[in-house]
């Protein structure tokens, strides 16, 4: 019998601990980072919010004159994972393979865990809060940029429960971002 699929979750934080998409260190080894990270992946899951904020940018991104080659390879494998989109009010789910789910987000993910693949990525903060509360965020990257923007979500919100974690791995960029890579314990 194979181990279940881990859920993951990757995030730019500040160091004030806020995750804000408009702030942030957005340079090509920050992509490639993010890229390779996709490779242990093959589904991508979304609240309506930042589905629409990345589906704005990211599906014409590869024939973007102004992108990086960083930005390019990125988009090519995001844009070719499926996607569920967790909305009652979204209507449509243009992005390629994305799909709109109103089930129950928690049941699905626990139905999604015992499927054969890849790691399931959580790459909104609503999902990740609401996965968090229900203890199904098995691996964590967190992506400490060194500013200070007292905007945006403070990423743990709502979690009341204490949650033990074991550092695996640390990695410093030349911007002095550091990502601190963090797996639950069992």
């Amino acid at each position: 019998m194979s181990a279940e699929r881990k859920v993951t979750f990757a995030i730019n934080i500040t160091l004030d601990g806020y995750t804000d998409h408009t702030v942030g260190i957005a340079d090509n080894e920050m992509h490639d980072f993010y890229t390779n990270l996709l490779d242990d992946v093959d589904m991508l899951l979304f609240g309506r919010t930042t589905y629409q904020m990345m589906a704005d940018y990211w599906p014409t991104a590869e024939t973007d004159p102004d992108a990086t080659v960083s930005e390019k390879n990125f988009a090519k494998k995001y844009n070719a994972l499926p996607k569920i989109v967790f909305s009652q009010t979204l209507q449509k789910a243009e992005w390629n393979n994305s799909r709109i789910v109103r089930s129950n987000l928690v049941e699905e993910v626990m139905k999604l865990k015992k499927e054969p693949g890849k790691n399931i990525s959580a790459d909104s903060i609503s999902i990740f809060q609401e996965l968090m509360r229900h203890n199904l965020i098995d691996e964590f990257w967190l992506v400490v940029h060194p500013l200070l923007c007292q905007k945006g979500k403070h990423l743990f919100d709502g979690i009341n429960d204490t949650i033990s974690l074991t550092l695996v791995d640390t990695k410093t960029f030349a911007s002095g971002v550091v990502v601190l890579h963090y797996l639950k314990n069992k």
